[in-house]
């Protein structure tokens, strides 16, 4: 029977686990002689001694890593970029330019097939959209505005892109809103062009090309090789084939006034009858009918011209730096300055477009 302290006993066995000295424990000794096959009797490897580094010594070595470390996470950054915009081509369609198209009653043709059965239907460059006497439809395109066909038109979208939309009406009736910025909006029409210069108009071209715009809001400009007309709101102009823009008037102008305009623009053939509608003209003008005296100006022979230069400076009379002998020779500076004084628009957003303008004439893409 074991009497010893068990306090001396446990100090007794560290020791022997420590250095070998002590008490042995034979769980400890049958450990060792299970384990000893396993043990290692070659020398311990000597590694080099460090030497000290002074401090601060890894500091130049980190900067001159740094411009590295930018280069490589900037060429990380550019393939990251570029990989995504290439999947995002690759994976998202590109929207074809043009107008949005909707169904207003009836069965309009875009093309060949039916608005209706299309998804998201839409005019683009090349297409053409056609209403019977039973249907009508609309167009809207974001930037530019919303055109209303009505029935039996055909219009074609000629040109969609930064600074010009053009369409070519070939007969029918539209009721263009255009919010588009003055000269960017263009209808060829087969006698004329039709100019948006910010406004609202409806515009009617029958079988023979013959074309009526009526302005509601703003001005439009029509033009033929340059023969202008400029339409205010409230007014009106006929264009013919071969012979464009008439002479636009107010339609509360006196009927007489109208007819003698009609046959002055698109009817008359000799001087004797020409010199008659100027005086009905003439005799049946106000104040408002400078749009139309404005107009005649350049329309009519000289002896005709002294005419209407004198009823015009009654009724409407010319700034400074006008005079009769500027006007009588056609100057265009004073004849653009009379306009101003008109008070219907600034002339010279008309120049601007004008000057820009690459084709002048109407109906060469069909």
């Amino acid at each position: 029977m074991d009497t010893g302290n068990p306090q001396e006993k446990r100090e007794n066995i560290s020791d022997y686990l420590w250095d070998g000295s002590g008490e042995p424990d034979p769980e400890v000794q049958g450990l060792e002689a299970l384990l000893g096959r396993f043990q290692h009797t070659r020398p311990a490897h000597i590694f080099p001694a460090i030497a000290p580094q002074p401090r601060g010594a890894w500091i130049p070595w980190r900067i001159r890593w740094v411009p590295m470390l930018m280069t490589t996470a900037a060429a990380v950054i550019i393939v990251a970029v570029t990989t995504f915009s290439l999947r995002s081509n690759k994976s998202t369609p590109v929207n074809l330019a043009g107008w949005g198209v909707s169904v207003v009653e009836g069965m309009p043709q875009l093309d060949l097939g039916t608005v209706s059965s299309q998804k998201s239907p839409r005019l683009v460059v090349g297409q053409a959209l056609q209403t019977d006497q039973a249907s009508r439809a609309s167009l809207r395109a974001a930037d530019v505005g919303q055109i209303d066909v009505e029935a039996n038109t055909r219009l074609r979208l000629l040109t969609m892109g930064a600074g010009l939309q053009r369409i070519a009406l070939d007969r029918g009736t539209i009721h263009a809103r255009i919010w588009a910025p003055p000269g960017q909006f263009v209808v060829d029409t087969p006698s004329a062009l039709t100019v948006d210069l910010g406004c609202i108009y409806t515009l009617h071209v029958d079988d023979s090309g013959a074309g009526l715009v009526r302005t509601s809001m703003g001005w439009v400009g029509f033009t033929l090789n340059g023969h202008e007309s400029f339409i205010p709101a409230g007014a009106a102009c006929a264009t013919r084939p071969k012979i464009g823009p008439g002479t636009p008037y107010f339609e509360d102008a006196s009927p007489k006034l109208q007819m003698a305009l009609a046959r002055l623009d698109f009817e008359d053939r000799t001087p004797q009858q020409r010199a008659t509608d100027v005086t009905i003209i003439l005799g049946e003008s106000r104040k408002r009918d400078a749009l139309s005296l404005w107009h005649l100006l350049a329309r009519v022979d000289a002896a005709d011209r002294l005419k209407v230069y004198d009823r015009l400076q009654k009724i409407a009379p010319s700034p400074a730096g006008v005079n009769r002998e500027g006007i009588l020779r056609l100057d265009q500076p004073m004849l653009d300055r009379w306009w101003n004084e008109l008070g219907f628009d600034d002339i010279s957003t008309w120049r601007r477009w004008e000057h820009s303008w690459p084709e002048a004439t109407p109906g060469r893409t069909r």
